[in-house]
């Protein structure tokens, strides 16, 4: 089945542009266009898409705020969030905000669609630059104040749910989030692809968390991967 794209963008040839590389994939139909945040919010609830390329700067409301509001509802679609400003704030707040994925208006277009087919899967992906200052920030101690529903605040020890965590889960939690795919994951483990599979769709669940992306910036926050020198583009 065709995956299901909703674009939004305030530039109507940008907007078209976008449109047309999309739409010309076999796997993947542009079932909407919307060039401000308000109509993408609209659009998404109607059109139920599978994902939405999200640009953040607009009128009436902003990719930022339409991001939360979209992913905040049942059954939301992923988020890929395109931006020609190339700023910590936007991916930080676009994270937070609940987006699956962010990338610069400028890359390729096999990069675009690339993108798009990783978010639509459940996976994470940002551009090399975001996830370069995205782990510095953390390497600074500065972190990014994201905290799941089950953060337990008061005691300092991360979320609840992490006690429900296996051994296993732990240890790709905490590969997961320094950068490794899940067949680096599963080399280092001596495990198999699909039981790394099972473990990070278990730990999602018991922790909260959309995607991949909120699972790193947990571990961050939480200690539970240490920072190091980024060697990979996709999270």
């Amino acid at each position: 089945m065709s995956l299901r794209v909703l674009v939004v963008d305030d530039q109507g040839i940008v907007r078209a542009g976008f449109a047309a590389v999309i739409d010309a994939e076999d796997d993947m139909t542009v079932v909407g266009e919307a060039a401000d945040g308000a109509t993408a919010v609209v659009l998404a609830a109607e059109l139920a898409p599978d994902v939405v390329v999200m640009d953040v700067r607009m009128p009436e409301l902003d990719g930022i705020a339409a991001t939360r509001i979209i992913t905040g509802k049942e059954n939301a679609p992923r988020v890929l969030v395109l931006t020609t400003f190339d700023l910590d704030a936007y991916v930080f707040d676009a994270l937070r905000a609940g987006a699956s994925g962010f990338l610069l208006k400028d890359v390729h277009a096999s990069e675009l669609l690339d993108g798009i087919r990783v978010v639509a899967s459940g996976e994470s992906v940002l551009a090399p630059s975001a996830t370069r200052r995205l782990i510095g920030h953390y390497a600074s101690g500065a972190g990014t104040g994201f905290r799941s529903s089950g953060t337990d605040s008061g005691s300092g020890n991360g979320p609840r749910e992490l006690e429900s965590l296996t051994g296993s889960q732990r240890n790709v939690l905490a590969l997961l989030a320094s950068g490794l795919n899940n067949a680096e994951i599963a080399a280092e483990l001596d495990i198999t692809v699909g039981t790394v599979k099972s473990h990070v769709n278990a730990l999602l669940r018991k922790l909260g968390l959309r995607d991949r992306v909120q699972a790193t910036i947990l571990a961050y926050d939480l200690g539970i991967t240490r920072p190091n020198p980024p060697g990979a583009d996709h999270l």
